[in-house]
């Protein structure tokens, strides 16, 4: 059964990392995805940006394109993985082994019951500033 594993963290918080410390926590999180991918577990994964450049699409027809996420909220989400486990015990514990590398972070666990793989992508990195 696919899982997808969404991160969630306090708005901000990530953002006020210095260089040094979100590069620790993103080092901790690759043992992790790199156990889990060895162990054929591990799908698609995305770090998302911040949400002051995220914009919504909604309403009738064409819709309207408006700035910002689609509800107010003091937890953002931050990224999510794709998970293949046999049971919801084997996802919690990926889940739980993610947390291990950000213990700060929530983690949402949600069934995946439609997945239509697309074209696959490069992999990328975020844009030094």
């Amino acid at each position: 059964m696919l899982y997808a594993i969404l991160a969630y963290h306090a708005s901000g918080v990530v953002e006020s990392w210095r260089p040094e410390e979100d590069a620790a926590v993103m080092a901790d999180l690759a043992i992790v995805r790199d156990r889990l991918l060895a162990e054929g577990k591990l799908g698609p994964a995305a770090r998302l940006g911040p949400t002051e450049g995220a914009f919504t699409l909604r309403g009738p027809g064409a819709g309207m394109v408006i700035d910002g996420p689609f509800a107010e909220t003091k937890e953002q989400l931050l990224g999510f993985y794709v998970v293949d486990c046999a049971t919801r015990e084997e996802a919690v514990e990926a889940a739980r082994s993610l947390r291990s590398a950000n213990p700060t972070a929530i983690y949402e666990i949600r069934p995946i019951p439609v997945y239509l793989p697309g074209v696959p992508f490069q992999v990328t990195h975020a844009e030094e500033n």
